[in-house]
């Protein structure tokens, strides 16, 4: 069984107008909320063994306040691709992880981050939380799907079971 799990990146800041979208940072709420997920992940043992993370600083920032919440050092693999990538590239990205990895984080970007866990999400989906993530992925969300096989190559289309859906704030 292979568990992928999805959080969209932080809420990043909008204060310095001259900064591009790949370089701006994580606003105040998104450092409090991105710790926040990665206890909640901890506690419900959801601790990657693979994080797939875009490189734009606002994901590297959340994972760097996501990785203290868990043990050891979990590699991270920085992927240009996941930059605001449609759902087929991250689908694809996630394909090539390595077989090893039961647990692979990817943190990237909005529509395709939604686009790719909603069309992941097949049978045996808890149905509210899919409706929930239908209706909005905010910042700091977190879906975890659930795929039957060892394989991540064979991962496809309404091939795993959303399992849970969760906003940082809905843990307050």
């Amino acid at each position: 069984m292979k568990t992928f799990l999805l959080v969209r990146h932080a809420k990043s800041s909008w204060d310095d107008p001259a900064l591009g979208d790949f370089d701006r940072p994580l606003a105040p709420r998104g450092e409090q909320a991105a710790p926040r997920i990665a206890r909640y992940m901890r506690d419900e043992g959801l601790a990657p063994d693979l994080v797939l993370c875009s490189p734009a600083r606002r994901a590297r920032q959340t994972w760097a306040l996501m990785a203290p919440a868990f043990d050891g050092d979990i590699p991270i693999e920085l992927r240009r691709e996941l930059y605001h990538a449609a759902p087929h590239g991250l689908l694809e990205a996630l394909r090539e992880a390595p077989d090893e990895a039961a647990t692979v984080l990817m943190i990237a970007h909005s529509p395709g981050m939604e686009g790719l866990a909603i069309g992941l999400s097949g049978p045996g989906s808890d149905a509210a939380a899919l409706e929930r993530m239908s209706a909005k992925f905010p910042t700091a969300a977190l879906a975890a799907i659930t795929f039957d096989g060892d394989r991540w190559s064979d991962i496809g289309e309404n091939g795993g079971a959303l399992t849970r859906f969760v906003s940082p704030r809905e843990l307050d």
